[in-house]
């Protein structure tokens, strides 16, 4: 600063000024010499005064420079040290090199100096070391800090965010939460009921939920006879996903004391703020729900991701054809809107996808519209390639079958794409036919997964059904004209039946059988249905030998694998997963094995104690609660053997939630 005020630079106008000066005052002397000593006298002065000033100024400024420079040092002394913020150097062994007393009484030390970062958290030492980002908050002595590392200066500061991460958490935990409550089977278990039953079933459950609203703090309001609305927080709904929500035992037990048991399906909305959002997504999560059969709770946060719990029982039938007859005249009316209709099932189709899918057929024929089905013959199973032999006989039908690069040709805008047995995107014959398709109908028995058909304007999901062939037999009875079916099609319906109810064994209602008996009317061939399910010797081989190697486990569940270099079919597998259900002692069984697409095939099946579907579900598969399978990808069958060990085990155990 000296320097730069001691420039000649700056003193040459003052120079100038001063030689300008005394110029003048000694002219003077030419006219009057006693003016000329005057103003050669004021010069001198003003000279002196000039320079002493200056002295003066220049003293002051040096002194006032040292002053501020010795606060500002000592103020960035006592910063450094007394600041609210730790600062850590570390040496190369990962030693703590220097410390400030910010840090040091986070430790409640007098010095951190020498001692291994490891010592002080082993997560610290780890972020600093193998840390993928610069920030992360850790937890150190009780206090959550903010730990921001540059690894080339080998330099820590750190943050104390405990009151911030404490709002946050209060923010989030105070956070608003929507339920919508819904009794699935009210109407049907009070429609026979006198009004004084009907009370006292009403007053049970209202005082079962009101209950369990106080005791979790939840404000509840009754909107209809079947239908409650809750409204809750983070915090309570922390403490309903703990005990897996035992209301929907609770109120299934206490009616079931009056010979009447209800169930309860729940959708709930959380993780956003805006409360419209918020009740789309409870009302999305009760849609969901319920398309899984109901007894349970779905709940939907804002990024997506679904959770379920319940879903232990299986999901009660129906009661009333309505709901059938209304969507099959709602897919007349499409039909009849379309310029032809697409048909396809799921990847490598079994009877009931193939069966339910030339039903399909038969619906757009009767309404007159031209109407294909979407197979690729070389990828179905034993039983559908026996159907489909039987399809080349009759010309008429057989040339209705296309394979899906026909399909995707022929798709135009006003073209209806019908999906039969799968609702997953993933799963059927041609994804690609999804995109171009502008009018998308999805008929499906199976419980509904977080994966599903974007925008369909017709869903048709009934997870009571037996299967998705007595869906479609349901629709063809209520066509408006009345619709005869050929032998070989009502027999296709009939063997999707039978193979989906291990025949008329399981998950069959009355209305299975009505279906049956309606397709028996029509001319369909029992024999022939034996015929395209019949095994060969080789695979009844293959399926012992899978059998042979099963392990039952002290629950009951047995699991049987295949070797790792043999390939089996997913009927085989299914197949074996059946039989050995009918053994003594297995209430589950899984079987493992790999499949002719590279993948690991697992097929589950239960007698109804345990709940299959999810345990698949936590494998990226589904199905029902008896009959549910999945597919893995690139592990080996020890591999998936493992991962389904660890699915058993947190069902059994209470573990995560799917």
């Amino acid at each position: 600063m000296s320097h730069f005020y001691e420039r000649k630079t700056y003193r040459y106008p003052s120079y100038a000024l001063a030689a300008l000066a005394v110029l003048m005052a000694v002219s003077l002397f030419y006219f009057q010499w006693m003016l000329g000593l005057v103003g050669l006298l004021g010069v001198g002065f003003l000279l002196y005064y000039v320079i002493w000033s200056q002295r003066s100024l220049h003293k002051e400024l040096q002194q006032y420079i040292s002053n501020l420079s010795y606060r500002v040092k000592k103020v960035s002394e006592e910063a450094l040290m007394q600041m609210p913020i730790g600062i850590l150097l570390l040496d190369e062994e990962d030693k703590i090199e220097w410390s400030n007393r910010f840090l040091a009484a986070c430790f409640k030390e007098q010095t951190l100096i020498g001692r291994s970062l490891a010592e002080l958290s082993e997560p610290l030492a780890a972020f600093v070391k193998k840390g993928k980002t610069d920030e992360e908050i850790i937890e150190l002595n009780g206090k959550q800090l903010k730990v921001i590392v540059h690894r080339h200066e080998r330099l820590l500061y750190f943050f104390d965010v405990t009151e911030h991460m404490e709002l946050r958490r209060r923010y989030e935990t105070e956070r608003l939460v929507l339920a919508i409550i819904f009794l699935d089977n009210y109407d049907e278990i009070t429609q026979g009921m006198d009004d004084q039953a009907k009370s006292q079933m009403n007053s049970l459950v209202t005082s079962v939920l009101n209950r369990w609203a106080n005791d979790y703090g939840i404000f509840l309001k009754r909107t209809s006879s079947d239908r409650f609305i809750a409204v809750l927080n983070e915090h309570i709904l922390t403490q309903l996903e703990k005990s897996k929500f035992s209301i929907l035992d609770e109120v299934r037990e206490q009616t079931a004391k009056h010979q009447a048991q209800i169930t309860l399906s729940i959708g709930i909305g959380a993780g956003v703020s805006s409360l419209p959002e918020l009740g789309t997504l409870a009302q999305s999560s009760l849609d969901l729900a319920l398309g899984r059969g109901g007894d349970q709770v779905a709940i939907k946060q804002g990024n997506g991701k679904v959770k379920f719990y319940g879903g232990k029982t299986n999901p009660m039938e129906k009661r009333t054809r309505v709901r059938a007859r209304v969507i099959s005249h709602a897919l007349r009316e499409l039909i009849a809107e379309s310029d032809k209709v697409l048909i396809m099932g799921h990847k490598y189709p079994d009877m009931d996808a193939l069966g339910a899918a030339i039903g399909i057929l038969k619906v757009v024929q009767s309404n007159q519209k031209e109407g294909f089905l979407v197979v690729d013959a070389m990828k179905t199973d034993a039983g559908a390639q026996r159907l489909l032999e039987e399809m080349k006989k009759q010309a008429d039908l057989w040339a209705r079958c296309i394979k899906p690069e026909q399909a995707l040709e022929l798709i135009t805008e006003d073209t209806l794409l019908i999906v039969v047995d799968t609702h997953r995107p993933s799963l059927v014959i041609e994804e690609r036919l999804l995109y171009r398709a502008d009018h998308i109908v999805v008929i499906d028995h199976h419980r509904r997964g977080e994966e599903f058909i974007e925008a369909p304007i017709l869903v048709y999901m009934e997870p009571y059904a037996s299967s998705t062939s007595e869906l479609v037999t349901e629709l063809l009875e209520y066509q408006p004209k009345r619709v005869k079916l050929s032998m070989l099609e009502a027999t296709a319906l009939l063997a999707g039946i039978v193979v989906d109810t291990k025949s008329f064994t399981l998950r069959t209602g009355s209305r299975t059988f009505d279906a049956a008996s309606y397709l028996r009317a029509q001319g369909a061939d029992t024999v022939l249905v034996q015929k395209l399910l019949r095994e060969s010797v080789a695979n009844y081989v293959k399926r012992a030998k899978l059998i042979e190697r099963a392990a039952i486990d002290e629950h009951g569940i047995a699991i049987a694998k295949g070797d790792e270099n043999e390939v089996h079919d997913q009927v085989l597998i299914a197949q074996t997963a059946d039989t050995l259900l009918t053994l003594s002692g297995v209430v589950a069984s899984f079987v493992i094995s790999k499949r002719g697409d590279g993948t690991v095939g697992i097929s589950a099946r239960s007698l109804g104690d345990v709940n299959v579907q999810v345990i698949m579900e936590r494998l990226g598969g589904g199905g029902h609660l008896t009959n549910a399978a999945a597919q893995l990808s690139g592990v080996t069958v020890g591999e998936a053997e493992q991962q389904l060990r660890e699915a058993i085990h947190d069902y059994f155990e209470g573990g995560k939630p799917v």
